[in-house]
């Protein structure tokens, strides 16, 4: 359905600008800000964008108009920030006022947006089969389907990864940490009094350390429910990678409790030999912001030293021989059910195919490519990445300061990645335990020594049985 916005040209309006309009359209006329029925549709579609960020605005303002330049079909872009989504979605849905596209989402914003049936599996598949299933990760199409129906277009991916120093591994004759064993022989054998083997967030109360922790928990094949909506996060798995993740922080880390920043700190001031950090880091590790730069005594000489004598590792493979996995995100957009189809779908197949490029490029270290390449071109776009330049005010190509096992590793890591909840089709629930954190909770228990891996894990669990409760 086509709305009359009374610009034409590519805007950009604010959730709370929207708010104000669906009120508007509520209220009687009053001779102010309603337009007059016989005037012409000034826009095609509406998108709402949750990147709400100004280069990222700017960026998809860009790409919009060049759409219209190609389609001549004219795109109103709405930011709703990702704080207000929730709000924003049910105010518009009840005044019959959604948009016709949505992104960039995450997992767990597709899934509230399919169990209210606001999405168009057709119009995403469609997407998708006319530019070549066979051109994204096979894991990036499972994510975002439940049961055949696809949910959304796959864009970009961002995940969590483990840095290690590949210098003091190689000196050591240390294998990459990419399994358990691999993980605990290195942390046993590089931890020092002045150097801490391996460091990640325990604080509770905090995301973080919930993403954190699952990223070394996937690999063991650690879940919260399974397809059968029982909750498992009282599994020998799950306590067998609390253990192991309580184990590494108790004896083979820095004392206390370790968040976000001192975790990322530690390993600048080149007082940690792994750390789990997301891929957020790798413009901090090059030096490419003022507020976040490697501080070792290394750095202070050479400046590119931490990032050169850096390695990373997405999956991660648990006890018992389970396949490799870690925690990240994907961001996807979505054609709705209440949307010009037509004109909606070639919108998102133009962010995919000719835009798609210009998009990754506002933030590669946040968008890393879940579509490698064309049919004709398999690896164009992934290519194209790498040598994207990243960074805050200075910028400079991935490819400068990473070798290509690096980044390949990256592009790579959506195959093995996954996301609590999300194939079991109970993303709502891994929002809620976000949201409430007993996880998190269960963390810092063990590693405080208050509780040992069973207990906090089955009082975890009880807290998840009562949030699906309330879910259900």
């Amino acid at each position: 359905m086509k709305r009359t916005r009374g610009r034409a040209k590519v805007s950009i309006l604010t959730a709370a600008g929207l708010a104000a309009a669906l009120v508007a359209g509520c209220t009687p006329n009053t001779g102010q800000g309603v337009a007059p029925a016989n005037v012409p549709d000034a826009y095609d579609i509406t998108v709402w964008i949750t990147d709400t960020l100004p280069d990222r605005v700017e960026r998809m303002q860009a790409i919009a108009g060049e759409f219209t330049a190609e389609t001549g079909l004219k795109a109103e872009l709405i930011r709703v920030p990702e704080h207000e989504f929730n709000q924003t979605l049910t105010s518009s849905a009840a005044a019959g006022n959604l948009p016709d596209v949505i992104g960039a989402i995450s997992l767990g914003n597709v899934r509230t947006l399919a169990a209210s049936k606001y999405v168009n599996p057709e119009a995403n598949a469609a997407v998708i089969k006319n530019l070549g299933e066979e051109t994204w990760s096979r894991r990036s199409l499972e994510l975002t389907r439940d049961r055949g129906r696809q949910l959304a277009v796959p864009a970009a991916s961002w995940q969590q990864v483990l840095y290690y120093r590949k210098d003091l591994f190689a000196q050591a004759g240390l294998a990459a940490p990419t399994t358990y064993g691999h993980i605990l022989a290195a942390a046993k054998k590089l931890h020092t009094p002045h150097l801490a083997g391996f460091v990640a967030a325990n604080k509770a109360g905090q995301p973080f350390t919930q993403q954190s922790f699952e990223h070394i928990a996937q690999g063991n094949r650690c879940e919260l429910v399974n397809a059968q909506g029982i909750i498992t996060f009282d599994s020998p798995q799950c306590v067998g990678a609390l253990g192991f993740y309580s184990n590494l922080l108790t004896n083979y880390s820095v004392p206390g409790i370790q968040d976000i920043s001192s975790v990322r700190s530690d390993y600048f001031a080149g007082r940690a030999a792994m750390a789990i950090w997301p891929t957020f880091m790798l413009d901090d590790l090059a030096g490419l912001r003022s507020d976040a730069r490697p501080s070792c005594l290394e750095c202070k000489l050479d400046s590119g030293f931490l990032v050169r004598n850096t390695g990373v590792v997405a999956g991660i493979q648990g006890h018992g021989g389970a396949p490799p996995a870690h925690f990240g995100e994907i961001s996807s957009w979505t054609v709705t059910n209440d949307s010009d189809v037509e004109q909606a779908r070639k919108f998102v197949e133009y962010l995919l195919s000719d835009g798609y490029s210009k998009w990754l490029s506002a933030a590669p270290d946040e968008r890393i490519p879940v579509r490698s390449g064309t049919a004709a071109q398999p690896s164009e776009y992934a290519d194209t990445w790498r040598a994207m330049p990243v960074g805050v005010g200075k910028r400079e190509p991935l490819g400068r300061f990473y070798s290509a096992e690096v980044l390949s590793i990256l592009l790579e890591g959506v195959n093995d990645l996954s996301h609590w909840g999300i194939l079991q089709g109970r993303g709502d629930l891994a929002g809620a335990a976000m949201t409430e954190l007993p996880i998190a909770e269960a963390v810092g228990e063990v590693t405080a020594g208050t509780a040992d891996p069973s207990t906090a894990a089955s009082k975890a669990a009880s807290t998840l049985r009562s949030i699906l409760r309330s879910l259900n």
